[in-house]
């Protein structure tokens, strides 16, 4: 029997698991995080916030593809609120895109808290290593048992 033959998660799925558990560990009155994945869906963490800062599909299109051309990462500004996007990542799986989005924040206010802004995309990224992981290890581990329930039978 081998463990390690697991199915490789989808992407979408992955996708959205990772916005749940990242935006359970939100402040309530923290920044508005968005997380997308390849496609477009996206799961923003404080929806009608994120909804009324008027973020068009053309300009998250426009964002993603900075992104994908190894600009990042990438700094906007929207009326009065910053947006930065930057690649979600694990070893195994590209996931898509985070957004950090900070109302009443100029991208020169957004590079002197830049610092700030990077530590959390890097946890984002650390909370989507450890639910990937989390997954493949539950799949090994239902492999597992199917295999024993096959050879018991």
């Amino acid at each position: 029997m081998d463990l390690c033959n697991t199915k490789a998660p989808q992407t979408h799925t992955l996708t959205e698991q990772i916005a749940q558990e990242v935006f359970e560990v939100l402040p309530e009155r923290g920044p508005i995080l968005v997380i997308m994945d390849r496609d477009g869906n996206y799961w923003p963490s404080h929806p009608e916030e994120f909804a009324g800062l008027g973020v068009d599909e053309t300009l998250l299109r426009d964002l993603r593809g900075k992104v994908d051309d190894g600009v990042e990462p990438v700094i906007t500004q929207i009326g009065e609120t910053s947006l930065t996007i930057a690649q979600l990542a694990t070893e195994q799986t590209n996931c898509g895109y985070v957004v950090v989005v900070l109302p009443r924040y100029t991208p020169e206010s957004t590079l002197t808290h830049i610092d700030l802004v990077e530590a959390m995309l890097n946890e984002i990224s650390l909370i989507a290593r450890l639910v990937e992981k989390t997954r493949v290890l539950t799949q090994g581990h239902m492999n597992h048992y199917n295999g024993l329930a096959f050879s018991v039978n």
